[in-house]
């Protein structure tokens, strides 16, 4: 089947049946309109009601550029005003997550950001996201996973201080350490010594990387951070010697579709570098980033990757087994994981 060959369903019901495993997604981007709203309401923030929503969330019309998309976060930085909003929000991206009929979930969190507005500590707020998404997982029966993120354009002292944390909050959920941010204008490299001493404490590690920037970007958190995982990284297309290392050592790639398009990564969907990447032999999985701000679900992605990238359902469903096998879990929990949502996949897929 050729990668542009459309299977145009139209069931949504289809996409919702898909057992779905998730490996790249932000707490800061997925919110709810109605609860940014209501926090508006409790802590008598001024919002523009009658536009408030293109404010926070990408619009039909928005332009597609890096510049607009990352808008959406600096307004929803004034939202973290408690304990109580951000234990909210938290439990309410797992009861989203749940509700789409996702089966495994690895939500990533920044908590300067989310301690920044309000000046609370960054043990405070690790501590209410971890309990709030333990709480969430038991309720919603949706295994939870934690990923604590620190931006590259930032101290390298501060993701020392966060990275220390994580270590320390492992017990509580946390399993891994991201890197994040303006890659662009700021290299991975000042991070090596950070991921090194994080790896050694236990924490498995992924960082952003060939999305703002080129392959050289991917060369470098593969090489000098020694990451497992890649988010995004669709620019690692640039250079096959780069591609070529990246599938020598089995690196996964946290690929975001619809983000990639509206964020301005890959002008068309139709001509994503995703079935470049997976034609390269390299570990691919698909993946939300901000459903929030992108106003999706994975079941949207789903549906994006096989309707209008023109992906063909065997390789989607590898794609969805590549993520169960390169969550970030003991080997036996990513065993069970696997073999529990292998024959639902090739039911389903049965029908393509």
């Amino acid at each position: 089947m050729s990668w542009y060959s459309r299977i145009s369903t139209g069931q949504l019901s289809f996409y919702r049946a898909i057992p779905k495993i998730e490996l790249h997604r932000h707490l800061e981007g997925s919110l709810r309109l109605d609860t940014l709203l209501d926090v508006a309401r409790q802590h008598g923030l001024t919002v523009p009601y009658t536009q408030f929503n293109s404010l926070v969330q990408m619009q039909k019309d928005d332009p597609q550029t890096l510049t607009n998309f990352l808008s959406k976060f600096q307004t929803l930085r004034m939202f973290y005003r408690s304990p109580e909003v951000i234990a909210r929000i938290t439990r309410e991206a797992i009861a989203d997550a749940a509700a789409d009929g996702v089966r495994y979930l690895e939500l990533r969190f920044t908590p300067v950001a989310l301690s920044r507005m309000q000046g609370f500590s960054l043990s405070e707020v690790m501590d209410w996201v971890c309990q709030s998404a333990d709480d969430a997982s038991r309720d919603y029966h949706l295994p939870i996973k934690l990923i604590a993120s620190v931006n590259r354009h930032e101290p390298v002292e501060m993701a020392e201080q966060v990275a220390a944390l994580a270590v320390d909050f492992r017990d509580r959920g946390i399993v891994a350490l991201d890197l994040a941010g303006n890659e662009a204008d700021f290299s991975a490299l000042p991070f090596a010594g950070v991921f090194r001493q994080a790896k050694a404490a236990g924490l498995r590690t992924t960082a952003h990387a060939g999305e703002w920037s080129g392959a050289e970007s991917v060369r470098e958190v593969i090489e000098g951070l020694e990451v497992e995982r890649v988010g995004h990284g669709v620019r690692v297309v640039e250079n096959p010697l780069v591609m070529d290392m990246a599938r020598e050592r089995g690196t996964v790639f946290e690929v975001c579709i619809t983000s990639n398009h509206q964020s301005g990564v890959v002008a068309k969907l139709e001509e994503h570098p995703i079935h470049q990447m997976v034609d390269a032999g390299l570990i691919t999985t698909v993946n939300t980033d901000d459903p929030g701000i992108s106003r999706i679900t994975l079941t949207d992605e789903y549906r994006q990757a096989l309707e209008v990238v023109g992906m063909p359902a065997a390789v989607l469903s590898d794609c969805i087994l590549n993520a169960a096998r390169s969550a970030f879990l003991p080997e036996a929990e990513r065993e069970e994981l696997v073999e529990s949502i292998s024959p639902i996949l090739r039911t389903i897929f049965q029908l393509f």
